[in-house]
């Protein structure tokens, strides 16, 4: 057999293995509410050749790849556990056991490490929270098609209504709507399947019923009316950013609401993965900050707490958005009238000075400045900083890898080294941000970390994440760094 031949029956062998796990991941999803997890990315409603590559992609941050048949055997003995509501991270427990020298079997070793989860430790599983969605702009529809994929066992959390301006009232709106729920020229085909029931103005995507409100301002809306209780509203429109606006979408049926957009006064500023412990649980209002905050803080935060940071500087290149022109007009901003698809768009940007809330404890000043560009997705924020001890470009790579792989900001922070990466390779990505490697530079105290974003996915990740946390849904997550 030629080495071409071994490298093809390989393939094929590993084909079968990620297919027979296919089952196994869905049936722990819907049944326990268990999500499986490789390295922080989830596997669940994968495909074959997803999984496979989700295990490949471990050779870029640990240096081996990870192999399905290395896999699997964690993955069974899950099976074989009396699990609860849970995130599982079979890719760390591989690791994990290679590295244990007790000599303990695949099944005692995954017993032990996930022992939180199971018998009388385990969580019971969330009654289920109702979310509203205030708009439905970029960010709506991907929160849309996040809540709707995380729907899962139909616990947590649940779709109820999506409102929108009354003035839409005209005929085949919920039918253009749900089309741009449906395709996305960006982010490909939903996965799965929509349709509209004009008469009662709802769209059922994936078993969801989903009903559409039209109204122009929150006071128009009784969301006890569609049976809506208990609910986290979550406003797209940026319209209202101080507590006294975003105040009014406190109505019958609304508990809390959370903004996609900066605060503004005494609104907190919520980064997950930094200080989303901090949110009080009688607080009823709060922001996710925007997407640049989301991407800087959580390696800000990162390389504060082993190199301390002195001051440092953020130069956003962003993605053109919705609140540019397409051709040259009046915009009330100086230079975002000029088209968007055509230049380069000196702008400002509140991520620097947005910090302090979501680190209020980092007495470095951070400036920051941004540079909008013709892509329709996809950012890089230049982070520079002076740090407060000389250190070589090996050790902060060394470190920000291991931050990514096994730290409390792994969900946040993502590491790639392969050295042709562009900005649409990271379309999708469910980080707050990437580090490149390959584009970092360390220079004694001096550090510039250059970190990709996905300034609509990725941030609605974030979103989601803050949605989950003070809802009650966001389940722990094994194996603990200490296993």
């Amino acid at each position: 057999m030629t080495v071409n031949e071994d490298s093809f029956t390989l393939w094929k062998h590993r084909e079968e293995i990620a297919e027979s796990m296919i089952p196994i991941i869905g049936k722990l999803h819907r049944e326990r509410d268990v999500t499986v997890l490789l390295h922080s990315r989830s596997l669940v409603n994968k495909s074959v050749v997803s999984i496979l590559k989700t295990h490949r992609f471990a050779r870029q941050i640990a240096g081996v790849e990870l192999s399905v048949t290395d896999t699997l055997p964690f993955l069974q003995a899950l099976t074989t556990l009396d699990l609860g509501p849970s995130q599982i991270d079979i890719g760390l427990l591989a690791e994990a056991h290679q590295a244990d020298d007790r000599g303990l079997s695949v099944a005692e070793f995954t017993a032990e490490a996930v022992a939180g989860a199971t018998g009388a430790n385990k969580i019971e599983g969330a009654e289920g929270r109702d979310v509203v969605l205030y708009g439905f702009g970029r960010i709506g529809r991907l929160v849309a098609r996040l809540l709707i994929e995380k729907a899962g066992s139909g616990n947590g959390l649940r779709l109820r209504a999506i409102v929108v301006r009354g003035g839409g009232r005209a005929s085949e709106d919920i039918v253009k709507r749900a089309s741009l729920l449906r395709r996305d020229s960006i982010h490909g085909q939903f996965q799965g399947t929509i349709t509209v029931d004009e008469a009662n103005s709802t769209i059922v995507a994936n078993g969801n019923t989903i009903k559409v409100i039209y109204a122009n301002d929150p006071s128009e809306v009784d969301y006890t009316e569609h049976g809506i209780k208990n609910a986290i509203l979550i406003d797209n429109t940026g319209k209202w950013r101080d507590r006294e606006g975003l105040s009014q979408h406190l109505r019958p049926g609304i508990d809390k609401v959370v903004l996609t957009a900066p605060g503004k006064g005494d609104v907190p500023n919520i980064v997950h993965g930094v200080n989303h412990d901090t949110i009080k649980p009688d607080e009823q209002i709060l922001s996710c900050a925007s997407c640049t905050t989301n991407a800087i803080v959580p390696p800000l935060k990162a390389m504060d707490d082993e190199f301390g940071v002195l001051r440092g500087h953020v130069e956003t290149v962003h993605s053109f958005t919705n609140d540019q022109n397409l051709l040259d007009n009046y915009h009330k901003s100086d230079r975002r009238g000029r088209s968007a698809p055509l230049n380069m768009v000196i702008t400002e940007t509140g991520a620097a000075s947005a910090v302090a809330k979501a680190l209020p404890d980092l007495k470095a000043p951070i400036t920051g400045s941004s540079i909008r560009v013709p892509v329709p997705d996809v950012s890089i924020a230049i982070l520079s900083l002076r740090l407060g001890r000389e250190t070589d470009r090996e050790e902060v790579l060394d470190y920000l890898r291991g931050v990514s792989l096994t730290s409390p900001l792994k969900r946040q922070i993502d590491f790639t080294n392969a050295p042709d990466s562009v900005s649409s390779d990271f379309i999708g990505s469910r980080h707050a941000s990437i580090v490149d490697a390959g584009a970092t530079k360390v220079d004694g105290d001096n550090a510039i970390l250059y970190l990709w974003y996905d300034n609509e996915f990725g941030y609605s990740c974030q979103v989601i994440r803050v949605v989950q946390h003070v809802s009650g849904v966001e389940y722990p997550t094994y194996p603990s760094p200490a296993v």
